[in-house]
């Protein structure tokens, strides 16, 4: 008989549990140490006791860097068939976890379909799925529809929710006081927000936070406290509506803690460079470590269709400071819903900034990948260095797409490739050889 109802709880009880072993494996660290970050709340392992086809994975202090993709349809792009194609591509490329972001048709069915075959973790966010669930407008919508929505949502076997709980009428009063350029652009968010002031009423997952925390602790479902009041272009990045609600969700995070229920951070949004290392410290400190998850950031607004790019640089600097977990962003990102290969270049930016990352804070493993790589450029092993890219297809396809003059030579160096010439000299042979 389970004698636990959370990894949290379990963790607090000294119990390891079938994840936490998984997680201790994968990540190569011992699992006590693993086990007492979860019960301290800084490593959080989203896994829903229905999620059978999970491949457990652990984010946070001291854990390799995690991506996420999401994906989902809307009513101007409603194709399941097309998103199911794309998760399971996403899978395959090694996703950590997929974030269903669906607001439109059958989405009860799709996220049904897509918990039973992902081994990697699955998320959404329910406000989203509230407006098509009741078939009613905004303003109509009940608290306890919103929380009934979360319930539906833990018992189909997702493994953490984004909510939007840290935007409560004060951060609500302190974002009208205080004019941005961009106002609100998290959906949720601004969902949130209309509902509160149509209605006069407390944000429901801030007043009835507790009730939340107990559908929470029914299938072990992680919070993910969105960021309602993330930056939306540079010039509102790090404001007081941003630092408000962040104040809310360190409250919010102690409150879970003490039900067992795992909490992440959700963080900005848009900002510059160097705004990034000074936001992730302020969110360990004010959220008492709990892990951060961030879009991006990304790091200049003018770059439409690049801003997979703008997103890798700010995430590579977020991680390198702190940052636990990385939302992958596409040169679609503005602009429309990303297609298969939209994802596919977001998913490689965001693991080249989450390796970069990881490089940086000295995980365990990541400088071996480099040097495996180091070592077959040396050796001119191209099968090797093949199998070492983050995207062998890519790179073999480059590699063989111009024949050349030098068998080992790339076709920009030829016999000037300054390895080959090192190597002859070193194997006692002339530098001009063909070979």
């Amino acid at each position: 008989m389970k004698k636990y109802s959370t990894q949290m709880q379990a963790a607090k009880l000294g119990i390891n549990t079938p994840q936490m072993q998984q997680v201790a494996a994968k990540e190569q660290v011992d699992i006590d140490w693993l086990r007492e970050q979860v019960a301290q709340g800084s490593v959080v392992i989203p896994a829903n006791i229905g999620h059978t086809s999970l491949s457990p994975e652990g984010v946070g202090c001291g854990l390799r860097t995690k991506i996420n993709v999401n994906l989902g349809v809307s009513k101007d792009a409603f194709c399941y068939d097309a998103e199911m194609a794309k998760a399971q591509a996403a899978i395959r490329m090694g996703t950590a976890a997929i974030m269903d972001l669906s607001n439109y048709g059958k989405t009860h069915e799709f996220r049904q379909k897509l918990i039973q075959c992902s081994t990697a973790m699955i998320g959404t966010v329910p406000v989203y799925d509230a407006l098509g669930f009741y078939e009613k407008e905004l303003l109509e919508i009940s608290a306890e529809e919103f929380l009934n929505v979360v319930e539906e949502h833990g018992k189909d076997g997702v493994d953490f929710v984004t909510i939007h709980a840290g935007i409560n009428q004060h951060t609500a009063e302190v974002f009208e006081r205080n004019p941005r350029l961009m106002n609100i652009v998290s959906r949720g968010g601004s969902l949130m927000y209309a509902w509160m002031r149509l209605n006069n009423r407390e944000n429901p997952f801030y007043q009835y936070f507790d009730d939340l925390l107990q559908i929470c602790r029914r299938y072990d479902l992680t919070l993910s406290l969105g960021d309602a009041m993330r930056p939306g272009g540079i010039h509102d990045s790090t404001d007081a509506s941003q630092i408000q609600e962040l104040l809310v969700l360190g409250e919010l995070t102690k409150r879970a803690w003490a039900q067992d229920v795992q909490v992440m951070i959700e963080g900005p949004g848009h900002m510059s460079i160097s705004d990034i290392a000074a936001n992730v410290k302020l969110e360990k400190k004010l959220c008492h470590n709990a892990p951060f998850y961030v879009l991006g950031p990304l790091v200049t607004d003018i770059a439409p269709g690049y801003d997979h790019i703008t997103g890798a640089i700010g995430g590579a600097i977020a991680a390198a400071n702190g940052a636990d977990f990385l939302c992958y962003v596409t040169p679609a990102e503005h602009l429309r819903l990303p297609t298969m290969e939209d994802m596919k270049e977001g998913i490689i930016a965001a693991k080249i900034a989450a390796h970069a990352a990881d490089l940086a804070k000295g995980i365990k493993g990541a400088w071996e990948w480099d040097y495996r790589m180091s070592t077959a450029r040396q050796e001119l092993d191209w099968e090797t260095m093949f199998n070492e890219a983050i995207d062998p297809i890519k790179a073999r396809t480059y590699r063989e797409s111009v024949q050349t003059e030098v068998e080992h030579s790339c076709s920009m160096c030829g016999k000037m490739c300054a390895i080959r010439t090192i190597n002859k000299l070193r194997d006692g042979d002339q530098p001009g050889d063909s070979k």
